[in-house]
Formats: C-alpha cells, structure tokens, sequence
C-alpha cells in the first residue's frame, strides 16, 4: 500500500501527463478541449478517478465519458509508458461538477450583495431629518 503523499504524487503525475496526451495525441473530436481538473488515486494505486470538463459542453457530458471510457486502454497504455509503476491504475473518468457548484454559490453570493446593499440604501434614504 503506497503512503497518501505518494498516491497524491502518482495523481498529479497522472493529471499532468494525460492532460498532454490528451492534447496531442488523441485525434477524438468528441475529446477535443477537455480540461483533466484532478485526478485522485486509492492507496493501493489499484483505481484513479479523473476528474474533468470541457468549457461550455456540460451538455455533452455523456457523450464526452463515453469517448473517454473507448478511449481508456489507449490512455492508460500511454500513461504506463510515461509513468513507472508496477501495475497501472485502471481509469475512471467522472464529470467535475464543482465549477458549476462553485459558479452558483457566486450567483448565490452575488445577490446576498445586492439585497443587503438595497436593505442598507433603503434604511439611510428613508431617514428624512
């Protein structure tokens, strides 16, 4: 079993080079523009799930997994060439929807903002002294 440090360096390891082989060496128009947000490995270096999205396409999200799914031996063969270990991760690919949570709680923030500041204009302009 590998220490939480070095599943964490096995993970960057993994986001960086297949965010590259992404890039260049996959000809999948389905593929193209994908951003791999993180990638997180089990201790047992056995499983990595990665994380990803592809700007304005979260209306393609299942067709873009399941391009990435035919695409996963491929991937993992060039990721094992690229990467030393004794026995690779198999790939699970997930959608990253944390932008889009992220996105609405700023919405969410936004007009928090907007409401405090017309409760605080309305409590001065009232005020006729």
């Amino acid at each position: 079993m590998a220490s939480k440090a070095r599943a964490r360096k096995v993970a960057e390891r993994i986001r960086e080079e297949l965010a590259d082989i992404l890039v260049r060496e996959v000809a999948d128009p389905r593929l193209a523009m994908i951003t791999v947000m993180d990638v997180d490995v089990d201790r047992e270096l056995a499983y990595a799930q990665v994380f990803v999205v592809a700007s304005g396409e979260d209306d393609r999200m299942d067709e873009i997994l399941e391009g990435l799914e035919g695409a996963q031996g491929f991937l993992r063969s060039q990721l094992a060439a690229r990467i030393q270990l004794r026995s690779f991760p198999q790939l699970r690919f997930r959608w990253d929807a944390s932008h889009q949570r992220g996105a609405r709680i700023e919405e969410l923030l936004d007009s928090l903002k907007e409401e405090r500041g017309e409760q605080a204009g309305d409590v001065s302009g009232g005020n006729d002294d």
